[in-house]
C-alpha cells in the first residue's frame, strides 16, 4: 500500500480533491455544464466514507469486543473523533447565515441543526439555496448513527452478505420512487438510496483488511477503472438520450434516477482501490504532489464554504464576491463573463476561506482527537 510513515494511505488525499473539485466544477458552470460531474464527486465521496469508516471501525472491533466496556470504548472513540472533525465547521456556518439572515437557515434551523436538510428537500421536493450542498453531509451523519453497530454486532461471515443486501435494496428503492412516479430529487438525497456506495466501500474495506493478496490482485489491474469508468459514461450517454429539456419526465429518467449513481460507485470502487495500493507515473504525481494533498486535506472545508462564496443561481448583486467581479470587470472589460477566469477567482477566494478555516478552526480542534478519543 501506498503510505507514509503513520500509515496514512496518502494518495486518498489527491482522491478527495478530484471529488471536491468535481462539485465545484459542477456547481459553478450550472448555467452551461450537462455532465453530472457532481453527482460523480459526492459518490466518489460517499465510496471513500464507506471504505473509510468500515475500515476504521473493523480495527476499533478487534480491540474492543469481548472486553468490559468494548463497546461503549468502541463507540466514544468514533462519535468523538466524528464529531470533532465534521461539527465545528458545519455548526458555525449554521450559525454564521443565521446571524446575517441568510435563506432559508432561520425557517429550516432544526432540519440544519439535526442533520436532517436531506429529509427536508425529499419530503417538501424543494431545494434550500446557499445550504443545498449540505444534503450530503446529513447523509453522511444518518449513516453513521446505523453503521457502527452494524460492524460491532454483526459477524464478519455476514457482513460481506448484509454490505451486498445494502446495495440491492439501494438500487431497488431507488428504481421504486423512479417508477411511483416521486420526484427526482426523493431518490437522489435520501440516506438509503445511497447505501450502494458506502456498501462498495466498506466492501473494499473488508477485503482490505481480511484478504490483502486478493485486494492487490483485484485492484493492481487498471483496466477495472478504465471499464468503470466506460460503464459510467454509457449510462450518462443513456440518460441524455431522446430527452426534452422542457419535460422533466425525459430529463430525468431511469438511466440517471436509478442507475447512475450505482456505476459510478463501480467506478470509484475500482479507483479508490488502485489509490490505496498506490498509483504509479502521472497518476501518481498529481495524487501525491504538495498542492493537490494540501487540497485534499482541506476538502472538507471547500466543500462546504464553496457555495457561499458563489452560487450561480443564489449570489445577489450584492454578494460581496458579485461585486468584486463586477469591480475587476470594470478595470479589465476584457475578461468579463470568461468562465475560465471566474472559476480560477471562485476557486481562490473558496481556497483562502477554507484555509483559514483548517488552520484556525479545523486542525486545532483535530488535534483533540487523541487526547479525547484514544
Amino acid at each position: 500500500m501506498r503510505t507514509v510513515s503513520n500509515g496514512y494511505l496518502i494518495q486518498l488525499d489527491g482522491l478527495r480533491f478530484v471529488a471536491v473539485a468535481l462539485v465545484l466544477v459542477d456547481h459553478w458552470l450550472a448555467a452551461i455544464n450537462k455532465i453530472p460531474l457532481g453527482p460523480l464527486g459526492v459518490t466518489l465521496f460517499f465510496v471513500l466514507s464507506g471504505f473509510l469508516i468500515t475500515r476504521i471501525l473493523m480495527v476499533s472491533k478487534e480491540k474492543t469486543a469481548g472486553k468490559e466496556g468494548g463497546l461503549g470504548a468502541y463507540l466514544k472513540k468514533f462519535y468523538i473523533r466524528r464529531t470533532l472533525r465534521i461539527f465545528p465547521v458545519y455548526y458555525l456556518s449554521i450559525f454564521v447565515l443565521y446571524v446575517l439572515n441568510v435563506p432559508p437557515v432561520r425557517e429550516t434551523l432544526w432540519w440544519c441543526v439535526l442533520y436532517a436538510t436531506n429529509i427536508y428537500i425529499a419530503v417538501n421536493q424543494r431545494w434550500l439555496g446557499v445550504i443545498d450542498h449540505f444534503w450530503s453531509l446529513a447523509v453522511e451523519e444518518q449513516f453513521y448513527i446505523f453503521f457502527p453497530f452494524v460492524i460491532f454486532f454483526m459477524p464478519r461471515k455476514w457482513l460481506v452478505p448484509f454490505l451486498g443486501l445494502m446495495t440491492v435494496l439501494s438500487v431497488a428503492l431507488r428504481a421504486y420512487f423512479y417508477y411511483r412516479g416521486y420526484e427526482w430529487v426523493v431518490n437522489y438525497v435520501s440516506m438509503p438510496t445511497c447505501l450502494d456506495s458506502f456498501a462498495m466501500g466498506g466492501f473494499m474495506a473488508w477485503l482490505q483488511l481480511t484478504h490483502f493478496e486478493k485486494f492487490k490482485k483485484l485492484f493492481s489491474k487498471t483496466i477495472w477503472i478504465w471499464l468503470g469508468l466506460a460503464s459510467w459514461i454509457l449510462v450518462v450517454t443513456w440518460s441524455k438520450t431522446n430527452v426534452d429539456i422542457n419535460d422533466p419526465r425525459t430529463v430525468h429518467n431511469v438511466a440517471n434516477d436509478v442507475w447512475e449513481r450505482f456505476f459510478g460507485s463501480i467506478f470509484c470502487f475500482f479507483l479508490i482501490g488502485k489509490a490505496v495500493l498506490g498509483f504509479e507515473g502521472g497518476m501518481k504525481w498529481f495524487l501525491e504532489n504538495p498542492v493537490s494533498n494540501y487540497l485534499g486535506k482541506i476538502s472538507y472545508g471547500l466543500y462546504v464554504y464553496h457555495n457561499f462564496v458563489y452560487n450561480h443561481f443564489h449570489s445577489s448583486p450584492n454578494h460581496p464576491t458579485v461585486r468584486l467581479l463586477n469591480k475587476i470587470y470594470q478595470y479589465l472589460p476584457a475578461l468579463t463573463g470568461n468562465m475560465v477566469f471566474e472559476l480560477v477567482l471562485f476557486f481562490i477566494l473558496t481556497t483562502l476561506v477554507a484555509s483559514l478555516s483548517w488552520f484556525i478552526i479545523e486542525k486545532p480542534i483535530n488535534n483533540l482527537k487523541d487526547r479525547y478519543a484514544y
